[in-house]
């Protein structure tokens, strides 16, 4: 299937991005058109694989969900506002964890995520380190991973209690992740991520 022609100085909503039958993958932020790569790296996918599988283990007795890329998560302005006519961002995390499972519908998920992690590849260092990171941390994202697997670390961020991220630490080789949003009870082993 042919892409389609479309403005990237155009402001789209969500309502728009429906309508957009083609194989190309697209993310808005702020109702504007960012491409995305067409296939991650094998690394990546990985990475992916085994951060997913853990998550997926670890929550089979609890109330959340993980999820992986391509799955939308939306945005809106006003937590309330469900009309996807007046949502202007929209994204795919690599992976992402719900406990309100109210947020999730046929679509994704509709608002913040507990947590979510990017993997980062040289084409978009910059979104999940600058743009995503602002998106997340403005609409409430608890705890936001960013693994680099070329380096082979991960750099974590918690959002305090006046909405900001904290940085935490940058972990490697065989440390052991406490994740913050299960008060540690789960703790990803870098060993069994990286190898």
């Amino acid at each position: 299937m042919e892409p389609l022609k479309l403005d990237i100085n155009k402001r789209y909503t969500y309502a728009d991005y429906l309508t957009w039958m083609d194989d190309v993958r697209r993310e808005l932020y702020n109702g504007f058109i960012k491409l995305m790569s067409p296939a991650p790296s094998r690394i990546h996918q990985r990475i992916s694989v085994k951060l997913t599988r853990i998550w997926d283990v670890f929550l089979e007795s609890k109330n959340c969900e993980v999820y992986h890329a391509p799955s939308d998560v939306r945005f809106p302005k006003n937590k309330k506002d469900k009309d996807d006519k007046t949502i202007y961002t929209v994204l795919q995390p690599d992976i992402y964890v719900v406990c309100d499972l109210t947020k999730l519908d046929d679509k994704g998920c509709l608002g913040a995520p507990d947590f979510i992690i990017e993997i980062v590849s040289p084409k978009n260092s910059k979104r999940d380190l600058k743009d995503k990171f602002d998106i997340y941390q403005e609409h409430g994202v608890r705890e936001y991973w960013i693994v680099n697997p070329n380096d082979e670390n991960v750099t974590v961020f918690d959002l305090n209690e006046n909405g900001k991220y904290q940085f935490r630490g940058m972990y490697s080789e065989d440390d052991k992740i406490p994740v913050e949003i299960f008060k540690g009870d789960l703790k990803i082993d870098l060993m069994e991520v990286f190898v």
